[in-house]
């Protein structure tokens, strides 16, 4: 069963489920890499003229699962603790049938998973390149499944979720490798789908390496990116609205982040969680905060509202930030070389360089 079996039987399910309008091929055998192409591509792509809002998108992904029998499932809470200080992914929902085996598991069906990740790509300067944010709903069906044939099923229920969106199969493209994976107790194979030329998730097919009866399945991708792929806009405009020209992006996807941690109940600190919110906050320019930052933490709260609940309401959010921000002058000192890296009183080096780094580990499940 093991070696790259798993891989050839989940082609042969695609194959299978998606029938003769999909074209399989093997562009570079060597590397044993395969793609799925509509039989009808290379049409023109018009995008819409209406750009739904994210509570409209968002209804529409549930409404679309739900058709396929996939129900929305409570997000998991921001601070994880476990591996992670931070959710970033909704994949470990799966971490008790995935990394213990068990029949269990936190989380099952469509997730709308806000989450915190420091990996976006970046430009030369440190700056995020579109279509990244440090924080970002995770669209995500997650599930335990019973046989490779449920995996391939998923990628036709995604299929018709996306033709719900306005995007069409014509315009999708699916690459993946003949070969599975090994990341500690999880093995996998993985699916990457693009719309045109933009990437725009994955789907992965995951299982205990103890127990390799224990499957799963992560669809995963971002309701900000599924926007921007929709609509073809200004990424900064879509994600940041009317206030896109009035910081640098650094700066607001910086309080955008911070209204997340801070709205979760997550209070700034030393270490763990808060101690990434408050690098995170520490990022922000205090000229900014002496302005005002109530017009801006409500719209971001407002948008972080449509998929989860935020225990904390906006105005004890721009409290907090302002609080932190003061509270930063009155901590810092001169700056001193140890083992050759800048340090600040705390210990912590500081992201002098614009960029913030976090104290969480990456998932290592996919």
């Amino acid at each position: 069963m093991e070696s790259h079996s798993r891989a050839h039987q989940a082609v042969a399910a695609l194959r299978h489920v998606l029938g003769p309008q999909w074209e399989f091929s093997l562009p570079d055998p060597a590397n044993r890499t395969f793609e799925i192409r509509h039989r009808n591509r290379g049409t023109l792509y018009i995008p819409p003229r209406s750009t739904p809002s994210w509570t409209e998108l968002l209804t529409t992904l549930t409404t679309a699962f739900a058709a396929r029998d996939v129900i929305r499932d409570e997000c998991l809470p921001l601070r994880w603790g476990r591996e992670t200080e931070l959710t970033i992914s909704a994949v470990q929902a799966l971490d008790p049938l995935l990394k213990g085996g068990r029949a269990l598991t936190y989380r099952k069906g469509f997730l709308p998973q806000p989450v915190v990740r420091f990996t976006g790509d970046r430009d030369e300067r440190g700056d995020l390149l579109d279509g990244f944010l440090t924080a970002f709903v995770n669209v995500s069906r997650v599930q335990p499944i019973t046989s490779i044939g449920e995996y391939a099923e998923a990628l036709d229920d995604w299929l018709f979720v996306l033709s719900r969106l306005g995007f069409h199969a014509r315009h999708i493209e699916i690459h993946g490798r003949v070969e599975v994976w090994h990341r500690r107790q999880v093995a996998g194979v993985t699916l990457m789908f693009n719309h045109l030329d933009l990437a725009i998730g994955d789907l992965v097919l995951l299982w205990n390496t103890e127990n390799p009866e224990s499957m799963g399945l992560d669809l995963g991708t971002g309701l900000e990116r599924l926007a921007w792929a929709r609509t073809r806009r200004d990424w900064n405009g879509l994600v940041f609205g009317s206030f896109a020209e009035a910081a640098p992006a650094c700066v607001l996807d910086a309080v955008r982040t911070a209204t997340l941690l801070l709205g979760s109940g997550i209070t700034p600190s030393a270490r763990g969680a808060g101690g990434v919110a408050r690098r995170v906050i520490a990022t922000i320019p205090p000229s900014l905060v002496k302005l005002g930052v109530s017009a801006i933490v409500r719209s971001f709260h407002q948008h972080w509202a449509v998929s989860t609940n935020l225990p904390v309401p906006w105005p004890a959010i721009c409290s907090a930030m302002e609080e932190e921000v003061a509270s930063r002058s009155v901590r810092k000192s001169p700056r001193r070389h140890v083992g050759g890296e800048l340090v600040t009183p705390d210990g912590a080096c500081p992201p002098d360089d614009g960029l913030v780094r976090s104290v969480a580990q990456p998932d290592t499940s996919h």
